[in-house]
């Protein structure tokens, strides 16, 4: 039968959830130090416990040799055969130290190694319970408060739960019963410390697995959760099964089951958004209840989008103080840029107005304008003349005022001048007329053959400028309008007058 020793051994690792060897073995290694500190010796001592009897010997260890180098570890052949006449060298001898004389001082110290081995063991093995569990859900009871922490009881040990781990509306009584998530477990000095999380998305993620089957069994995925605490949470699920309706299954029957989880966070909403392998579809879900006008990748590298939305649904898309679209971001893990219709059309006027700024409305600098001697182009510099437009504006009269430039210097600019801006126009003609002279002018041509269905004589061009015609081109146009208005013979006449063949009676053409 145990001893009673034994039996309150047994009793205190069953308390503190330890193995009954840690303690027994913190107890022999607490009075080998005692009894050590009490003979003030250096000697190896080695302490039993006997499970029966209850009793604690403790023994000096010492090698049988021949001849003795260090007398607190060895011990003479012929010495050690007066204590036992079997021992041959080379054995370990045990001699046993009374232990009935030992001081208060030596039993304190006893009494707190056995202390300081039962609470490393405990810690050991809560940590080791613990950090296997990281990312579970579990029920825990709020046993205090310290400062803005609160402290909850696990059952096994104690849990923090940090201020910054805590949803911002959520307040917390002694006794109550809440759920929270293991999210670390940390060796201290005071022993494990495990803290727990209310704000965590896994939290809702083991929610929502524990509430809906679709998702235990894997038919239903949660891709993606973002999570303000709280406030918002936006979760994206798919679907393996096509029969099976992802967001219907979370949102349950008439509400149900995404209820229970929303009551479970206080009265945090919850966005159940279908997932989708193209961002720009992904990005239209996650914005909702927003309605969308379009979505554009800007850089697939950088993983930037800008989204176009009505101008009424530009603030539903963004959300209070931003966090729909936030949300949205963290969910996607894309940089979104949302823009109202008006706002965009604003930037394409301004990215329009700046091409055609390049394009045509720049300035030239005057060294690309030839035709000018040096000396004129160094008194125009002078003067702050720079821009070959600039100095298409200037009359001959301000010229002339610049110091170094004459009438002979007038007249080269204007030349050079003439030269630059007609050669700059004949080639934007030359632009535009280019397509004309490739395939002619479409509603032209459609007309003109339109004309020639019909027996019409093809429509005749359009006439010079009546101020350059002479009296000779009016003579000559008098003399064809008369010789046009004499009668036909009789020959075209008969072949106009002759009857047409009949239609088609099978609907349209000759026969």
């Amino acid at each position: 039968m145990a001893s009673q020793l034994y039996q309150q051994i047994e009793q205190l690792s069953r308390d503190k959830g330890i193995d009954p060897q840690v303690v027994v073995s913190a107890v022999e290694d607490a009075m080998s130090v005692a009894t050590r500190k009490y003979y003030k010796t250096h000697e190896e001592l080695q302490a039993e416990l006997d499970k029966d009897t209850g009793e604690i010997n403790v023994y000096a260890l010492r090698l049988v040799v021949d001849e003795v180098a260090n007398p607190l570890r060895e011990i003479s052949l012929a010495e050690a055969r007066r204590i036992d006449p079997k021992v041959v060298p080379g054995a370990e001898l045990k001699i046993k130290k009374a232990t009935e004389g030992l001081g208060r001082i030596a039993v304190q110290t006893a009494k707190q190694i056995i202390f300081q081995k039962v609470r490393e063991a405990e810690r050991d093995t809560v940590y080791g319970e613990y950090i296997n569990r990281v990312g579970e859900v579990v029920n825990v009871i709020v046993k205090r408060a310290e400062g803005s922490d609160v402290i909850v009881d696990l059952g096994r040990a104690e849990a923090r739960l940090p201020r910054r781990e805590q949803s911002r509306l959520e307040v917390f009584a002694p006794g109550e019963r809440v759920r929270v998530v293991i999210k670390a477990v940390e060796k201290a000095l005071k022993g494990p410390l495990v803290v727990v999380s209310r704000a965590d998305p896994a939290l809702v993620q083991k929610l929502f697995e524990a509430e809906v089957p679709e998702i235990y069994d894997g038919t239903v995925v949660i891709k993606a959760v973002a999570r303000e605490p709280g406030e918002r949470t936006k979760i994206a699920v798919y679907s393996r099964d096509k029969d099976v309706d992802c967001v219907g299954a979370c949102v349950g029957m008439k509400g149900m089951r995404v209820q229970s989880i929303i009551r479970e966070l206080r009265g945090e909403k919850i966005d159940i958004i279908e997932y989708s392998e193209d961002p720009v579809q992904f990005a239209a879900n996650a914005l909702s209840p927003a309605k969308i006008s379009r979505v554009a990748v800007l850089d697939p590298e950088g993983r930037q989008l800008e989204v176009v939305v009505d101008d009424s649904q530009l603030s539903l898309a963004i959300g209070k103080k931003g966090q729909n679209v936030r949300l949205a971001a963290k969910l996607l893990g894309w940089k979104i840029d949302i823009k109202s219709e008006e706002e965009k059309r604003r930037e394409v006027e301004q990215q329009m107005a700046a091409l055609v700024g390049e394009s045509g409305g720049g300035e030239t600098p005057l060294a690309s304008l030839t035709g000018l001697d040096d000396s004129v182009r160094e008194a125009l510099a002078n003067a702050g003349v720079g821009t070959v437009e600039q100095l298409g504006g200037m009359t001959p009269e301000q010229l002339q005022e610049i110091p170094g430039i004459g009438p002979e210097s007038v007249e080269q600019i204007f030349v050079a001048v003439n030269r630059f801006f007609g050669a700059s126009i004949e080639e934007a003609v030359a632009g535009v007329a280019a397509p004309q002279a490739d395939g002619g002018d479409a509603s032209s041509l459609a007309q003109r053959n339109s004309s020639e269905e019909l027996g019409e004589p093809p429509l005749a061009p359009a006439p010079d400028d009546e101020l350059t015609r002479t009296a000779q081109d009016l003579e000559a146009e008098e003399q064809r309008g008369v010789e046009e208005a004499a009668p036909a013979d009789q020959g075209d006449i008969d072949a106009h007058m002759a009857p047409r063949p009949p239609l088609n009676p099978e609907g349209g053409g000759t026969l």
